[in-house]
């Protein structure tokens, strides 16, 4: 992983980093969700009010309507409309619209020219929900991760969030805009506790050291 920041141009948009993440997430969190009994996917996840089952139909709904160019505002409302629709499908085409979506999405994606990119991040975290819901190991790290750190720093950019100087175990990172007048926050912290942040997940406070920011801050979603 190289760091990022403004006006870096190693920080230029790669077409097929989409693309990547999304078949990561088919080859690894699929054959976990084929292995998990049904009744698992009651489970909670970070999303308030919604379960594993829920948090798939989004990204299951997502991924179609990136893939058709049906697209909508993704807005709560409308996201929740989404999901309540598909509550009443059986599992089996639950998961069959996912594996599709991974694979027919990242094309469509990948030829918007990063106006969609956001969309491929926001299914890579929605698999560290799901794990984490499961208890599976390498939540909000799994594969792709670097891809996805990639992703996060053109989001960040986009959202302008203050600039952060961001130290991870052997990598740094610079993810944000500067503010005029106001020095970068740093943040020390691990891979996965650095998606929660910028996610908005819940992050215990014994897992980072941030300064010059307050936490709400740094959110993208």
């Amino acid at each position: 992983m190289t760091a990022t920041g403004p006006g870096d141009d190693r920080a230029a948009r790669d077409p097929q980093r989409p693309v990547r993440l999304l078949r990561a997430e088919h080859d690894k969190l699929l054959p976990i969700l084929h292995r998990t009994p049904e009744a698992a996917f009651g489970n909670p996840t970070a999303c308030p009010g919604w379960s594993v089952r829920d948090v798939l139909a989004h990204c299951g709904a997502a991924l179609t309507r990136a893939a058709t160019g049906r697209l909508h505002a993704f807005t709560p409302e409308l996201n929740e409309l989404d999901v309540t629709q598909r509550r009443d499908w059986p599992l089996p085409r639950l998961l069959s619209e996912l594996e599709r979506g991974y694979l027919d999405a990242g094309p469509a994606i990948a030829g918007a020219g990063g106006r969609l990119d956001a969309i491929a991040l926001g299914e890579w975290i929605h698999g560290g929900d799901v794990r984490d819901a499961l208890g599976e190991p390498l939540a909000y790290e799994s594969d792709g991760f670097e891809d996805a750190c990639a992703l996060l720093a053109e989001r960040a950019r986009r959202r302008e969030v203050p600039l952060v100087e961001v130290s991870l175990p052997g990598d740094t990172l610079r993810l944000g805009v500067p503010v005029p007048g106001r020095p970068p926050a740093t943040l020390v912290t691990g891979r996965a506790t650095l998606m929660r942040l910028f996610a908005g997940r819940p992050a215990g406070p014994d897992g980072y050291q941030l300064s010059g920011a307050a936490p709400g801050e740094l959110v993208v979603f």
